[in-house]
Parts: structure tokens; sequence; C-alpha cells
């Protein structure tokens, strides 16, 4: 099993702001943020996700790293019985899905702006339906790729927070990290590949919500890869 250290380096992400909030969104930040932010303590979280939200969902998915928030909001949007739960440390991005959110006043969004493995770990096990991991930075340096959000502690965590049969969808338009991601997954027993032929991860699924920065690569002549696996039932 290929492994890698885990890496505790505090920019293990990378900025937590960018440039000044728009009045409006700093408000958004102020006012709504504190309502929809998740506790990443174990014990102030349900054993059933669901009950985080007011209203009754299904099943709750999990989006890492959510960047401007337009799939996440689009995904809540098209799916009024999911709950999900977005994490992104930097402020910019939360702010932009907050805006999502108050525009289109959904209800079943619930946001962690901190690093994302600390919630992960007081996540329940088997509580969430659905991973998404979209255009992480695939760190291209070899030193850095211990900060890669695919490495096996990671994979660890979501297999450990999937319930059987979840699904864990990646996206990347950088090939090197995405057959450096396949290889890890390939190797694990606790994930199965869904492809059955090129065409399912070189076009993205049916459901699929086109993010800023997938444009914005499709644009320069980067085509994205799309890769789905499964969790095994656990025995």
């Amino acid at each position: 099993m290929i492994t890698e250290k885990e890496d505790t380096d505090p920019r293990w992400y990378g900025r937590r702001q960018g440039k000044k909030l728009r009045l409006g969104r700093q408000r958004l930040v102020d006012n709504l943020l504190p309502e929809l932010r998740v506790s990443s303590e174990a014990a102030e979280l349900p054993a059933d996700l669901s009950e985080l939200f007011k209203h009754p969902c299904k099943d709750v998915w999990l989006e890492i790293g959510f960047g401007a928030g337009e799939h996440l909001a689009a995904q809540a949007a098209s799916h009024p019985d999911i709950g999900f739960i977005g994490c992104e440390p930097f402020i910019n991005g939360v702010a932009s899905l907050l805006a999502h959110i108050d525009k289109a006043n959904l209800k079943n969004v619930r946001i962690y702006d901190d690093d994302a493995r600390i919630l992960m770990d007081a996540l329940p096990a088997a509580s969430v339906g659905r991973v998404f991991v979209l255009f992480a930075d695939p760190w291209p340096k070899t030193r850095h790729h211990r900060r890669r959000m695919m490495i096996e502690a990671n994979l660890d965590r979501f297999a450990r927070v999937l319930k059987d049969g979840g699904e864990l969808r990646f996206a990347s338009d950088h090939m090197d990290f995405t057959s450096w991601t396949l290889e890890r997954l390939l190797r694990r027993s606790d994930f199965d590949w869904l492809a059955q032929s090129a065409r399912d991860w070189r076009d993205p699924p049916d459901d699929w919500v086109e993010t800023r920065y997938e444009t914005k690569a499709r644009a320069k002549g980067d085509l994205p890869a799309y890769l789905r696996f499964q969790r095994q039932i656990r025995k």
C-alpha cells in the first residue's frame, strides 16, 4: 500500500483570505455564517447528521473545498431533500457561498470554515452519502504531495464517514494529480471505481454543475477528468 506521511503543517490549505470583502458579503459572514456553521466537536454533532438541518432530509452530502460555492449551491437547489455540508477555509469563498444561499433562500446548507480534516475526524462513521472533492489544489511539486487532499490518510477519512454504497466524486484538470489519485484509490479494497468506459471519466456525471474554475480550465484547453468511486459494503 502506498502511504504518505500526513501533513500537519497549518499551511496545508492556501490563504485564509484574499481581497477585502464587500460590505454586503462581510455582513453575511458576520450574521449568516454563525447560524450555518457546523461544530467540529464530536460531542456536539448528532449521530444522524440530518438533524443539523431544520427541514427533513433523506441524506447528507459533503463537499471539500467548495471554492466560490456555485457547485454546492446549485446541487443544494436541485436536491432540497438532501442536506449539504461545505468545507472551505478561504473566507472569500465562504462569503461567495453565503451570497448564493441568501439569494436562493437555501435551507439545506451548513458550512465548516476551517480544515476539513478536523471536521471529518469528528463526523460519525458511515454518516455521509456522497463526498465531493472538485478541483482541489494539485500541489504539483513532489515535496508538497503530502499536502494533497487525496493522500492515504484522507482516503481513510472518506472511507470512514461514507455510508456503505456512498459515492466519492473527484474532478481535476491536472492529469498528474488525477493519475496519482486514481493509483491510490485502485489499490484500496474499500472503494470501487465506477467507470465502465473512457467516457465515464472524460464526461461529467449527468447531474454535474460546472464550477468557475472548471470553466476557466476549459477555456485554456485543459480537459478535466471525472472520477467516481463507490464505498464498498462493510463486512
